[in-house]
């Protein structure tokens, strides 16, 4: 089979600590397991491509195939894996790797490690990775691609984007379809004063030159977001919704499989908008992937149907 999205990123052990003094240790993380999760609730054929380390707790894989989730491009790591501090400060999550782990490098999945019956998916998702690790995946997917049929390629960053490395950035992503930057990576200085003016100015294209990048979705939580239109040249500011907030972890990729999933259905960007908030209102209420794997087809749909009279977006 091959997957409708390819999702590439890593397979990581949390250690969850809230400001308010909760704690879950040893939790199945990754944006991976949420993001997958997510996008089976929609139908989408997921695969994952990782490295799993030895102590990634296997209840969490047996979730994702029972879920029909593709794990034929996760590999063994052959010794324990990165295993992270995730600790929640005001409206900021800070991750810090624990000490004795392999470098995020390491645990990161290259060019090869994608099966190659995947290189013709329809799409690929790139989670938060070393920055150099996503330029080379980038490359390599436009480079299995047909003219035909080009690859939608979105990704979560990882590497903040500060004055130092937008340049950097507006290459990569001059490569990219959608661009999901939350903000513990959103560092301009005047991405809260004019974030539709910071949002376009990533757009890498010059004016009235080809482009490719479409989408860029600031992710800001309980705050909401804006998402920046580049074709319709259009900023777009949308409200959070929640039936319930246990624990903020995977949100922004449950958001990221919600909106993807609609986008290709139609483009509809309100749609799509109220699809990737409804996805992410399950992933909160419940600790870590609980609140994605109590959902269920029928209940995604039954809430996006409940909401439909919303407006979302302005």
């Amino acid at each position: 089979m091959i997957p409708d999205l390819v999702l590439l990123g890593n397979l990581l052990v949390d250690d969850v600590v809230f400001a308010d003094g909760r704690t879950r240790m040893g939790e199945a993380g990754g944006a991976m397991l949420y993001a997958a999760l997510a996008a089976s609730l929609w139908g989408v054929r997921a695969g994952c491509v990782s490295l799993q380390g030895d102590d990634y707790p296997l209840a969490a894989l047996d979730a994702l195939r029972a879920r029909g989730v593709a794990l034929d491009g996760v590999h063994p790591l052959h010794r324990n894996g990165v295993r992270t501090w995730l600790l929640y400060e005001s409206a900021i999550r800070r991750v810090i790797h624990r000490l004795g782990c392999p470098t995020h490098e390491a645990v990161s999945p290259a060019p090869a490690h994608v099966p190659a019956a995947w290189r013709t998916a329809r799409a690929f998702h790139l989670a938060p990775m070393p920055f150099d690790t996503q330029a080379a995946l980038v490359r390599a997917i436009r480079a299995w691609e047909s003219p035909e049929r080009p690859a939608f390629v979105s990704l979560d960053p990882h590497l903040p984007i500060t004055p130092d490395t937008v340049a950097r950035h507006r290459t990569l992503l001059a490569e990219v379809d959608a661009f999901f930057p939350s903000d513990d990576e959103m560092l301009l200085p005047d991405a809260t004063r004019d974030p539709a003016g910071v949002l376009a100015s990533l757009d890498p294209a010059e004016p009235g030159a080809p482009r490719r990048l479409r989408f860029v979705a600031w992710k800001r939580g309980a705050r909401g977001g804006t998402l920046y239109d580049a074709r319709a040249k259009r900023a777009h500011d949308w409200a959070p919704r929640a039936t319930r907030v246990e624990d903020p972890t995977g949100a922004g990729d449950a958001f990221m499989a919600g909106f993807v999933s609609a986008q290709w259905e139609s483009d509809d960007v309100e749609r799509a908008l109220r699809r990737g908030i409804v996805t992410a209102s399950f992933a909160i209420e419940a600790w870590g992937a609980d609140g994605l794997l109590a959902a269920t087809p029928e209940t995604v749909r039954a809430r996006l149907a409940s909401w439909a009279q919303e407006k979302v977006c302005s």
